[in-house]
This record gives C-alpha cells, structure tokens and sequence, in this order.
C-alpha cells in the first residue's frame, strides 16, 4: 500500500510560485499514477493535475492549465506540483492522491483516504 504526505504549502502574494511536494512510501509507487487535488474552504474537493505512473501524460483542470505543471521523481519517490501565477482563487488545502484518469475524469483510487494536505494562500 502506498501512503503519500503532502507538503510544500505557503502564503504567497498573487503572481508568485510555490512547489509541492507529494513524497511516498510504500512500494511500488513508480507503478502508479498520481493525482493533485484540492479543496477551498466551503467548497467541494476538485481535481487539479495528474500524471501517468511513466510521466509521459500529463492532465489538468482548465483552471490550472498553463499555469500549473506536475512532475515526478519516481527514483525519489516523489509527486510534484509547480504552481506558478498563482491566484486567489487558488487558495485551498491541496492533496495527492493514486488516481485514476477515465476520458475528461480522475478518480482518487482510495476516495475516503487522504492525508493531511498542504495548505496553500494566495493574497491579493
């Protein structure tokens, strides 16, 4: 079983940049594929970006496109997810999960476990 800790979060002026972490444990993980998700306060949990357990795909939110890259390091172990021109908008707690890419959806693998998330805070 894998199990993945987010980190990486901040407080950040709109423009800036913040890099997250998704670092695993567990083996096998270069088997999965990984997906960012995230939830502002109020509001339901969204998909953000996924990656294929290879990285050669790549997937995103119309949100997020362009602005947002994710990446991995499967010799590290680790997910990442680079957020640059960053907006209000895009304050929220953000989590990675193994997931699932159906056509335009991306399902968490283990929908009612997820870890503590990283907290991100865009000021205007």
């Amino acid at each position: 079983q894998v199990q993945l800790v987010e980190s990486g979060g901040g407080l950040v002026q709109a423009g800036g940049s913040l890099r997250l972490s998704c670092a695993a444990s567990g083996r096998a993980f270069s088997s999965y594929a990984v997906g960012w998700f995230r939830q502002a306060p109020g509001k339901e949990r969204e998909f953000v970006a996924w990656i294929s357990w290879s990285a050669d795909i790549t997937y995103y939110a119309d949100s997020v496109k362009i602005r947002f890259t994710i990446s991995r390091d499967n010799a590290k172990n680790t997910v990442y997810l680079q957020m640059n021109s960053l907006k209000p908008e895009d304050t929220a707690v953000y989590y990675c999960a193994v997931a699932s890419r159906v056509g335009k959806n991306v399902y968490p693998n283990s929908p009612g476990s997820w870890g503590q998330g990283t907290q991100v805070s865009v000021s205007s």
